[in-house]
C-alpha cells in the first residue's frame, strides 16, 4: 500500500501533557480499527517490520503492561523484571482484549500518580512521557498491523501532535500523523529519506538508544 503524503511547514505538533486517558482512546482506536478484522490472516508481517501481525499486538500489550507496572512501582533504575506473556494460538480478537486491558492498567496507574512522580525508562521518567509512549506504541503498531492486513489506517493527528511534542520535539513540521510516522521509520516525506535509526525521548535528562521498531 502507498500512501502520498504532503508537508505544510505551517503545521507544528501542540505540547501538552498526555494522560491516562489518552493511551485508552488510543487503544479504542486500534480496537475500532482492528478489531472488525480479525478473522484474517494475522500470521503476515506486520508492514515493515519482521514481527507478525499477531506478534506486534502481543507486543503492544506486553509493553503498556511494562509501563504501567513502571509507573505504580516507580522503578528508579531498571525495568522491573517482568514480562507479559499472551498464549500462542490466542485468536486475534482476544490478543485485542489483552491490549485494550494493558491501556487501561497503563491509564489506572498514570491517573493514580502524582505528576512529579519518576520512574525509570533510560532516565527518570513522568507519568505524561509513559502516557506518551504508550500512545506511540498503540499508534504506531496499529499502523503497522493495518498496513500488513492492508487497511487503510492512519494515526488520528490530534494524537500524533503531543506524541511527536513529547517524544520527538526535533520532528519536522508539518502534518503530524506524518511526522510521526516519519519520526519512527514507517515511511518517507519528500526530501526526508525513510530513517532506519531512529529514538524517542522520553526520559527527562537520558537520552535512549536508537530503535527501529
Amino acid at each position: 500500500m502507498s500512501i502520498s503524503l504532503k508537508v505544510n511547514e505551517q503545521e507544528t505538533p501542540t505540547m501538552r501533557s498526555m494522560t491516562g486517558l489518552d493511551v485508552e482512546r488510543a487503544a479504542a482506536e486500534a480496537v475500532s480499527a482492528l478489531g472488525p478484522h480479525s478473522g484474517m490472516d494475522w500470521g503476515v508481517p506486520a508492514g515493515s517490520l519482521d514481527w507478525s501481525c499477531w506478534t506486534t499486538a502481543a507486543h503492544v500489550a506486553h509493553d503498556l503492561t511494562s509501563y504501567a507496572a513502571q509507573v505504580a512501582s516507580r522503578a528508579p533504575s531498571d525495568y522491573l523484571p517482568l514480562d507479559l506473556w499472551v498464549r500462542p494460538g490466542t485468536p486475534p480478537a482476544e490478543v485485542l482484549t489483552v491490549v485494550s486491558a494493558s491501556a487501561r492498567l497503563l491509564s489506572a496507574a498514570i491517573t493514580a500518580a502524582d505528576p512529579a512522580d519518576r520512574a525509570w525508562h533510560w532516565g527518570p521518567c513522568d507519568p505524561g512521557g509513559f502516557a506518551a509512549m504508550g500512545v506511540a506504541e498503540l499508534l504506531l503498531h496499529t499502523y503497522d498491523i493495518a498496513q500488513g492486513l492492508a487497511l487503510p489506517w492512519l494515526p488520528p493527528p490530534d494524537l500524533a501532535a503531543p506524541v511527536l511534542a513529547r517524544l520527538f520535539p526535533d520532528s519536522p513540521q508539518g502534518p503530524p500523523t506524518e511526522a510521526l510516522l516519519w519520526s519512527a521509520g514507517r515511511l518517507a516525506l519528500p526530501g526526508r529519506p525513510r530513517r532506519t535509526s531512529w529514538s524517542w525521548q522520553a526520559a527527562l535528562t537520558e537520552t535512549p538508544p536508537a530503535d527501529t521498531t
